[in-house]
């Protein structure tokens, strides 16, 4: 799960784009900014540079000199979930949230430009789970995934995995790949023949008050000792440390509620 894409092209250029459908960017929404860049920071050893204007007060979370996330403020009267939010590439935002439309998802923001980086929307499956549509200019999204500190994966959680998977195999050209199992409902989504994103059906024991979501799994180093850290940053372990076929992860949550996953990834 590690791509250093782009870190090697010569002569400083800048890295290539993400293909079409590519998970490329993870973004936040918080109400305090100051104290969101602390716990990330001391958790995850994030820098932080100011972002576009136009998306408000945002700035982007630098891991070794490349950025890898975005933070941005809430209104003070919107009162959403603070979730973490991921982007997947297109070459034309536009075209794709009218496929998102007319495959039965909802475009709630946008598409609107972000200066000179890019042009974004924010949409939502028909199960109601939250994820964003990137169009790279300057900014391409991370170069780096899988390395500690970097998103290194993303899963959706919803009622049921077979008609979600056609909505985003549609939207965004994935190949599904189902889990044979009688008491498991998983697909993992392919692009040319990579994982990208999974998704994971869990029917009517999907919790009410959350429904539908996008999980991202951030990299460490060692697991136990994230959990251990994010529990002294202040934040809260909704599923301790245990083993699985991507390695060893745990679901936790950051003082403003945000949750995500860290994983120590299997070499």
């Amino acid at each position: 799960m590690t791509d250093a894409r782009g870190n090697a092209r010569p002569n400083g250029e800048a890295p290539a784009p993400h293909p079409p459908g590519t998970p490329c960017w993870v973004s936040l929404m918080v109400h305090g900014l100051e104290a969101t860049e602390e716990f990330y920071g001391a958790l995850f050893g994030w820098e932080f540079r100011p972002g576009p204007e136009q998306l408000g007060p945002y700035v982007r979370a630098l891991r070794d000199g490349h950025a890898v996330a975005g933070v941005g403020v809430l209104p003070p009267d919107r009162r959403l979930p603070i979730a973490w939010t991921p982007y997947f590439a297109s070459d034309d935002v536009n075209a794709t949230a009218d496929a998102v439309r007319s495959c039965g998802g909802t475009i709630g923001v946008g598409p609107l430009d972000a200066g000179d980086a890019g042009r974004l929307a924010i949409g939502s499956d028909p199960g109601g789970a939250v994820f964003g549509i990137w169009q790279p200019a300057t900014h391409t999204g991370h170069v780096l995934t899988g390395t500690p500190g970097t998103p290194a994966w993303n899963e959706l959680t919803t009622y049921e995995s077979a008609p979600v998977a056609k909505f985003y195999g549609t939207v965004f050209g994935h190949d599904g790949e189902r889990t044979v199992s009688a008491d498991l409902d998983h697909v993992t989504l392919h692009l040319d023949g990579r994982p990208v994103a999974a998704v994971h059906g869990l029917g009517r024991a999907l919790p009410r008050d959350r429904g539908p979501h996008w999980t991202t799994y951030f990299a460490v180093a060692d697991t136990d000792d994230a959990v251990e850290r994010v529990r002294h940053l202040g934040g809260r372990v909704l599923r301790p440390p245990r083993d699985g076929d991507r390695g060893r992860s745990a679901l936790v949550a950051d003082p403003e509620g945000a949750r995500f996953a860290v994983v120590q990834t299997v070499r």
